[in-house]
């Protein structure tokens, strides 16, 4: 009998489409949460039984304990799990390798998702184990009931009798929980699978998340070597897997999972060799078990045949597809596909990693949850909602993206903040920014927004708040097939949403924390001479919606723009260029479908989006002051009354430009406000100390 990972739960409703087959296995199954292990009886008219599972049961049914939400900076688990785990899954559930029929199991590792979570099923590779996610089970556990599909290595189902299987466990999910949608992720020949299910089911809601699909196996670098692999002996059959591996992947990658940035580059470069030599290399030789001769003969004519079945169908897809493209896949080319699928399917996002190789899930990258959050693509009903499925980031994503996204900006400028308590008094730091929501934080829109990710980081280590930003629809916009996973994505994993009353109606409902900007866009791409100069419309309605909820609204003013560039070209000067002048004509005519600031007039009524010409200076230091917070609780007055309404929005208004003012002046005080002293200080001083700044 064959053992597999004690690290599985089994999913007790298998179908194999050979009658004939009924293998003899066992499997060791946990079920997360408790210690007690089950065994799962031999295949009974082709289906599994689970018996003596150990969990809390309601009305004799077997209950799993959810949680309702996930709390800010969680553990993913993302860089725990690496290659090496990959292969110690799939040598346990290989240890003795049988004819079938395919099935389906969870990995513990995944424990239990929150509240309403929607069901994920992943298709695998040509490895067939359904080992591909380990890297990130942990994380995807926490969002997504997850299901993966193992395909023994003896196994000849035909590829539509596997699309008849991952169909069959669909139509039960669906039958389930109708108003979920139901996430399939494929990695390569899984890309195939999941393409022909949904053409084939076009009424399912589902979203497909593709990874270096092998819908492009045709135009495979690989195909003219694929005659000569049939010929190589059996005694040679070995060397095989040693150069697949460096055609489907890079080992450096693989062996990059799991190691701190943080860390000095000598540091880094020798954990890279130790885990090279002691870890990877070594392993390399069991993809010829994973993969014997006459599986990868024969998975290779599956590719061939499951390539040529889904293209021909590939129009009939209705579902919502992410594809995520490797810049350096040596077995496919995926950049191109992804450009084709782009062109081809009625709604699909691309997303490109141009640094990583064929097996993108097994290599050091993001945490396939963070591309999911960041695309917008998590949801748990028919339609995505910026409130209710919003997931908080995870202690992973924040440290990513302090060290590789903001890493150079916040070293730069180094960030002083002060607020005003209750009796008027400026103290250092947050104290002032009351812990309980609802709040709405309204203030000054810096040059490119440059003043939100020190603010984000801030709100996050000092207070354990995650504030949600709104910002200019057009950054959901559809956009290339050769898009990078960027800034504009982080910000949405952070909290970003689109500004519409509809979204802050929700959040302040919420009981959240709410950054607006009443200058949008057009204060964060001032022209020269406007810096600090507040281009707010003259609706008020942000204090009336405030109101509704009783929320604190906390004026605040931030500066430090004019001491790390100087703007030498604004909108005007770019205008007069003419190549420059069609281009942002033609953005600014993209935006107005938005149709927002159409109730303004005036200067803030001038949404144009451009990239300013900047002159960097050595950098200084931004500064931000927390006004004193103004309550509109028990002041229902405020929602129906325009006059009353409009002097609180003149009081939040004034202590803006207050606290401006405030900081232009204190910070001549400041004797480390440049980044020459603050290094000198650094020099003297342990890491953990904070750079000092004035006395409020």
């Amino acid at each position: 009998m064959a053992t597999a990972s004690s690290s599985l739960l089994v999913l007790p409703s298998f179908r194999s489409n050979n009658s004939n087959h009924r293998p003899s296995f066992k499997v060791r199954a946990q079920v997360s949460g408790d210690k007690k292990a089950t065994s799962v009886e031999p295949p009974v008219n082709g289906s599994v039984s689970v018996s003596n599972v150990q969990n809390p049961k309601v009305n004799g049914a077997v209950k799993f304990q959810t949680e309702d939400e996930i709390e800010l900076l969680w553990d993913d688990g993302y860089g725990s799990k690496s290659v090496k785990d990959y292969f110690a899954a799939a040598r346990e559930i290989l240890r003795k390798p049988d004819g079938g029929p395919p099935r389906w199991f969870s990995p513990v590792d995944c424990g239990q998702p929150i509240k309403d979570a929607p069901t994920l099923f992943f298709l695998p590779g040509m490895d067939g184990t359904g080992m591909g996610i380990v890297p990130h089970q942990i994380a995807l556990g926490k969002a997504f009931h997850v299901w993966c599909l193992h395909i023994p290595v003896h196994d000849r189902t035909p590829f539509q009798g596997l699309v008849k299987i991952v169909e069959d466990v669909l139509m039960l999910e669906h039958a389930k929980c109708p108003n979920k949608p139901i996430y399939l992720v494929g990695d390569s020949f899984g890309g195939c699978m999941a393409l022909a299910v949904a053409a084939r089911n076009p009424s399912l809601d589902l979203v497909l998340v593709l990874v270096n699909p092998a819908t492009s196996f045709e135009r495979s670098p690989l195909q003219p070597l694929l005659p000569i692999l049939e010929m190589v002996p059996e005694e040679l059959h070995f060397t095989i897997p040693y150069a697949l591996s460096f055609i489907m992947g890079d080992p450096i990658k693989m062996a990059s999972i799991g190691i701190d940035n943080q860390l000095p580059a000598g540091v880094k470069l020798n954990k890279l060799r130790e885990k090279l030599t002691n870890s990877m290399l070594p392993l390399l030789s069991e993809l010829g078990e994973i993969i014997p001769r006459e599986t990868l003969l024969w998975k290779l004519k599956l590719l061939r045949s499951g390539a040529a079945y889904t293209n021909s169908r590939i129009h009939a897809v209705q579902a919502e597809v992410l594809v995520l493209a490797s810049g350096k896949d040596g077995m496919l080319p995926s950049q191109e596909e992804a450009k084709r699928l782009k062109g081809v399917l009625k709604n699909c996002t691309v997303r490109c990693f141009k640094e990583n190789g064929h097996t993108l899930l097994l290599e050091d990258s993001i945490s396939l949850l963070t591309v999911i959050k960041g695309t917008c693509k998590y949801r748990r009903s028919r339609r995505y909602d910026f409130a209710s499925d919003f997931l908080p980031p995870s202690k992973g994503e924040l440290d990513f993206a302090l060290q590789d996204v903001l890493r150079f900006l916040r070293n730069a400028v180094s960030s002083v903040f002060l607020s005003t308590m209750e009796d008027g008094r400026i103290v250092k730091g947050l104290a002032g920014v009351p812990d309980e929501g609802p709040v709405l934080l309204v203030g000054y829109h810096m040059l490119m927004g440059l003043e939100l990710g020190p603010m984000s980081e801030a709100f996050i280590k000092e207070k354990n708040i995650l504030f949600r930003g709104m910002a200019h629809p057009i950054l959901y916009a559809d956009s290339g097939s050769g898009k990078e996973f960027d800034y504009m994505d982080w910000i949405k994993v952070f909290g970003a949403y689109p500004v519409t009353p509809t979204n802050l109606f929700k959040l302040l409902s919420s009981k959240s924390h709410v950054l607006l900007y009443p200058g949008g866009a057009r204060e964060a791409l001032h022209n020269r001479g406007e810096q600090y100069k507040l281009i707010w419309p003259e609706q008020q309605e942000f204090v009336r919606m405030a109101a509704r909820f009783g929320a604190t609204i906390v004026p605040f003013g931030t500066v430090g723009e004019d001491d790390i560039a100087e703007l030498v070209l604004d909108y005007n000067d770019l205008m007069k260029i003419p190549f420059l002048s069609n281009y942002i004509s033609e953005v600014t005519r993209d935006t107005k479908e938005f149709k927002l600031r159409k109730e303004s007039s005036g200067e803030v009524a001038n949404q144009q989006l451009y990239l300013p010409g900047l002159l960097p200076k050595i950098p200084g230091r931004f500064y931000y002051l927390f006004g004193k917070p103004i309550h509109t609780k028990g002041r229902p007055e405020l929602v129906k009354d325009k006059e009353a309404a409009k002097r609180v929005y003149l009081e939040a208004k004034e202590e803006v430009e207050k606290s401006i003012a405030y900081l232009l002046k204190k910070r001549e005080e400041d004797p480390y406000r440049s980044v020459v002293d603050r290094l000198s200080y650094s020099l003297t001083h342990l890491p953990e100390n904070d750079v000092p700044s004035f006395d409020p």
